[in-house]
């Protein structure tokens, strides 16, 4: 496991509408998030459209993608779509995140998370599990508990 003094030299990449991503670094960003999401996790075919939202490389109003890396390694990956509806629901919706396995415990999800809180415009919503430990780091963050999720799955 790395100590702090090792993250000195990370870079947080972001991509829209505007830096596209790349289908291969699209593969790459959905492998990841798939692999590092755990027991919470979505289909990698869910988490490429959610990828290729966020870039408009499908249509939509796109999003954001975050990235933490080091030496061209993700240590975190966080996935914003926009919802154009901010009369009545967030303008944004964050739907994946995750942190490397190893890299966890040094501050890569709060990183990710200020850096979504600086970059995105509006209001911000989540849908995590209630079981999932990350919502104590998202209420010090200033996220509250609001609704409940009632889904018919077809």
């Amino acid at each position: 496991m790395c100590g702090r003094s090792n993250f000195y030299f990370m870079t947080i990449k972001t991509f829209d509408a505007y830096s596209r991503l790349s289908i291969i670094e699209i593969n790459r960003l959905a492998n990841f998030l798939y692999e590092h999401s755990g027991e919470f996790r979505d289909s990698k075919r869910a988490i490429k459209k959610s990828l290729r939202y966020a870039v408009k490389d499908i249509a939509g109003l796109g999003g954001y993608v975050f990235t933490v890396e080091k030496q061209n390694e993700i240590l975190g990956a966080v996935v914003v779509n926009k919802t154009g509806m901010d009369e009545y629901i967030p303008e944004n919706i964050l739907v994946y995140i995750a942190v490397n396995a190893k890299y966890r415990g040094h501050g890569i999800a709060k990183t990710l998370i200020d850096y979504t809180l600086k970059y995105c415009k509006g209001d911000i919503t989540l849908y995590i599990n209630k079981d999932n430990p990350v919502i104590r780091l998202f209420e010090e963050k200033g996220f509250k508990k609001r609704n409940i999720e009632m889904r018919l799955v077809r």
